[in-house]
């Protein structure tokens, strides 16, 4: 719901709240909607980057770059045409193919691809519900190991920079992630 309070007028009972955010950025420049969709998306659209073989770094800059122009071209955004989420996705896609033809090198068939208008809503979903599953499984691991696997895994520290950071051994940080990603495995296993 946009700060007013007051539903918008594309508003439905089946419009999804990423798209009410996007809507209330479009129509508002509701700063707090657009906080919303940057907390959402910017995990989810590292890892779609990544996943085309993108560096950490690298994927961050897209990611920003990505956000910043869903603030900057909100306007163009039309719920009647694609959900928020596939409309954010296909904006990433090309800054993707951007980056690689700049840089001369081969596009990944999954980007080479042309989906149409917009990404395939059924990867979207997929994708959405793994990191859900994912967010779900880390959750039921024990506070160190899920320290550990946070640190090692979102805030892309190396083990001897964790081993810094917490005064922990070596060895032990690297134990906390070895069982917590055995642990992960495990309750992961139906997903692929």
């Amino acid at each position: 719901m946009p700060k007013s309070g007051k539903p918008l007028p594309e508003q439905s009972q089946k419009t999804s709240e990423l798209t009410v955010w996007l809507i209330a950025v479009r129509d508002n420049r509701d700063r707090a909607a657009f906080a919303q969709l940057f907390d959402y998306f910017a995990p989810r659209l590292k890892g779609f980057v990544m996943r085309s073989g993108m560096g950490s770094a690298q994927a961050e800059e897209i990611v920003q770059d990505v956000m910043l122009t869903v603030w900057r071209k909100a306007s163009m955004f039309d719920p009647h045409r694609a959900q928020a989420s596939a409309w954010i996705y296909q904006i990433a896609r090309n800054r993707q193919i951007d980056i690689i033809r700049k840089e001369h090198r081969p596009i990944p068939d999954e980007l080479a691809q042309d989906p149409g208008s917009e990404p395939d809503a059924s990867q979207i979903l997929a994708f959405d519900q793994e990191a859900e599953q994912l967010k779900t499984a880390i959750d039921q691991l024990g506070p160190d190991q899920k320290d550990m696997i946070e640190k090692a895994y979102l805030g892309d520290l190396t083990h001897q920079e964790i081993s810094a950071q917490t005064g922990l051994p070596l060895g032990t940080v690297k134990s906390r992630i070895r069982l917590g990603l055995r642990r992960l495995r495990k309750e992961l296993e139906g997903l692929r």
